[in-house]
């Protein structure tokens, strides 16, 4: 996994010493209000802005805390949580052993509990070992308690492709928890999305799963002073115009914004505007800024690293066509991974997962633009 080696740490008992305990001077948090923001100020990356949130709602709330393999003596594999045992020590920066089903079960139970943990997955292909957990006792406790049991809970680690990682470790689960009532499920793009994103997920009282993305966490970004600010915090469910454009809606998430704009970029040099939106939230999911985009440019092309069928591009494509079917002027384009399980070889890794060409000519086709393949022979 890209020089990252799994250790067996021997942590001992898992302690949580402030169970029973009266927090005092805690108050809890408010509402969650879109902001408009100024322009950049600094640049940061996506593993800092992550680094920067953990750490701020650490010293806010004396009830978060941060478990996973290696996050705490190694500093975590990606190093995202990088400083925080030696800030807040081991009773709130717990190294677990290599059991995924085991520390996501115990940072269920301390969600029970009242706390408010954030467990970390070295990837979430690797969540499926803790699956019931997440599923049936995560998300359904809320529901099936008659609200008597809230379970304010972070599941987090890198989701999709990265870089010669095989099969096992490439995986998008995107659409799989977005399928599932009672999660919230976010994919932030840049650093303004990891921070925010990720100071609202550990603040909401439901259980969130935050899909990273590995390829992003060195990559920097610009970010203006009010994201840098302690009090930042972005709403859940609302997604981000990254670029206006007029005649067609790109629908991405993830690392697949990155690749959106570039075909943007590309596609405004033949005289196309294209329109860009970073989904952020696929559960719940901002169909009304994704419908408002469609009216506007008669058009809709959606791009994701997951598998096609049952995937969150499908989802969008359906929710236009039920609502908007009239406002379009072409058939729904679906960008998406190949069908098949990632192949390691480098050369084919590429052709199983999108590129911004792919990208520029499902652009082009939606706008009749596309150059008619000649003839054989």
């Amino acid at each position: 996994m890209l020089g990252v080696v799994r250790r067996k740490i021997g942590c001992g008992i898992l302690r949580f010493p402030i169970f029973g305990q009266k927090l005092e001077g805690f108050q809890p948090m408010g509402s969650i209000l879109p902001r408009n923001y100024s322009s950049a100020a600094k640049e940061m990356t996506v593993r800092d802005a992550l680094n920067s949130a953990l750490d701020e709602e650490l010293a806010a709330d004396p009830k978060v805390v941060v478990m996973g393999e290696e996050v705490a003596e190694y500093q975590g594999a990606y190093k995202v949580t990088r400083g925080l045992l030696d800030k807040y020590g081991p009773e709130r920066i717990l190294d677990t052993p290599i059991t995924e089903a085991g520390l996501a079960g115990i940072g269920v139970g301390a969600a029970y509990y009242g706390l408010r943990p954030v467990v970390e997955f070295m990837t979430i292909n690797f969540a499926l070992q803790a699956i019931d957990h997440i599923l049936n006792s995560a998300a359904k406790a809320h529901y099936m308690s008659a609200g008597q049991i809230s379970a304010p809970i972070v599941f987090r680690g890198p989701n999709g492709s990265a870089a010669g990682v095989g099969a096992q470790h490439s995986h998008c689960f995107a659409a799989w928890y977005g399928n599932i009532p009672g999660l919230k499920v976010l994919a932030p793009y840049s650093s303004e999305d990891a921070r925010g994103l990720l100071k609202a997920a550990i603040r909401d009282p439901d259980p969130v799963v935050f899909l990273e993305n590995e390829i992003l966490y060195g990559q920097s970004f610009p970010v203006s002073e009010e994201v840098l600010d302690s009090s930042f915090c972005l709403p859940i469910g609302k997604a981000k115009i990254e670029r206006k454009g007029e005649d067609v809606t790109i629908v991405a998430y993830s690392k697949m914004v990155d690749f959106s704009l570039q075909a943007a970029e590309l596609l405004s040099k033949e005289g196309i505007s294209a329109e860009v939106i970073n989904l952020r939230s696929i559960r719940p999911l901002d169909r009304v800024t994704i419908i408002d985009s469609v009216r506007k440019t008669s058009r809709l092309v959606t791009v994701e690293e997951a598998f096609p069928q049952h995937g969150v591009g499908a989802e969008i494509c359906a929710s236009v066509v039920e609502e908007s079917f009239d406002y379009l002027d072409a058939p729904v384009e679906r960008i998406s991974a190949a069908d098949v399980p990632m192949p390691y070889a480098a050369n084919l890794e590429r052709m199983a997962v999108p590129q911004v060409e792919d990208i520029v000519r499902a652009a082009k086709r939606a706008c009749y633009r596309s150059v008619p393949e000649a003839p054989s022979s």
